[in-house]
């Protein structure tokens, strides 16, 4: 699976086998298994529609458990996850103050509504929100070091985020432990933003994710808070198939 998914060359690849109760999944980056990705399960989702099942099919992940919902229909495909439970907590002033001298980022340049976290829906991320839009597109940094120091503290990804509006933020994934420069879409952050937002007392439940925008690659994902504190956040979009 490692072979294969470094072939692809894609950010992330999912391997699916079906099980008594639905599938078993595992990811795989180019250069190591992610413990969950969630736009490669949207990508699985659109795959079983495609292939007849649009019922929502459990999945068994290597530490936890999934859920995704495929649908087909004449404007395409589409699917919808929810993830597995959510959490965050504050991040350790060792870990913040070595991501922002990799990406060059000043704390006063940090958005004080929403203060760094590690955040988690299935995979570990390092939150860090900026005020400002034009700092987010000229994300720069060192891809040796930031796989170091995402490996140490076991992080799928930095995701830097920037808020427009309440309902509308930007995000940038660095994703170097993976043997990517940056993901172009990231549901599993996009659940566990959306979940630490609502916990940080967001004024609302649901937000779209748009990223990929600076790297060439525009993706928007549409995300809804857990009911409840620790529970599964809700993330979909829609696909485009590569023949």
């Amino acid at each position: 699976m490692q072979q294969v998914a470094a072939k692809v060359g894609f950010s992330e690849t999912v391997f699916a086998a079906p099980s008594e109760d639905g599938y078993s999944v595992r990811y795989f980056a180019p250069n190591a298994e992610i413990s969950f990705c969630g736009h490669a399960t949207i990508a699985l989702g659109a795959a079983l529609a495609k292939a007849g099942v649009t019922k929502p099919v459990d999945l068994k992940l290597n530490d936890g458990s999934a859920v995704v919902q495929g649908s087909a229909d004449m404007d395409g495909l589409r699917a919808t996850l929810w993830s597995a439970p959510t959490r965050h907590e504050p991040t350790q002033p060792e870990l913040l103050d070595r991501a922002l001298r990799l990406f060059g980022i000043e704390s006063t340049d940090l958005d004080d509504r929403y203060p760094p976290a590690i955040i988690e829906a299935g995979a570990r991320h390092l939150l860090l929100c900026l005020q400002d839009r034009s700092q987010l597109a000229k994300m720069n940094y060192d891809m040796e070091l930031g796989a170091v120091l995402m490996r140490e503290w076991h992080l799928a990804t930095v995701s830097l985020v920037q808020q427009e509006t309440d309902r509308r933020f930007h995000s940038r994934n660095a994703f170097a432990a993976g043997g990517v420069y940056e993901d172009p879409a990231t549901g599993a952050a996009a659940a566990a933003l959306v979940a630490y937002l609502a916990e940080c007392g967001h004024p609302t439940s649901e937000i779209e994710v748009h990223q990929g925008y600076d790297m060439g690659t525009p993706c928007v994902l549409y995300a809804r808070a857990p009911a409840r504190v620790g529970g599964r956040a809700e993330v979909c979009g829609a696909v485009r198939t590569m023949e």
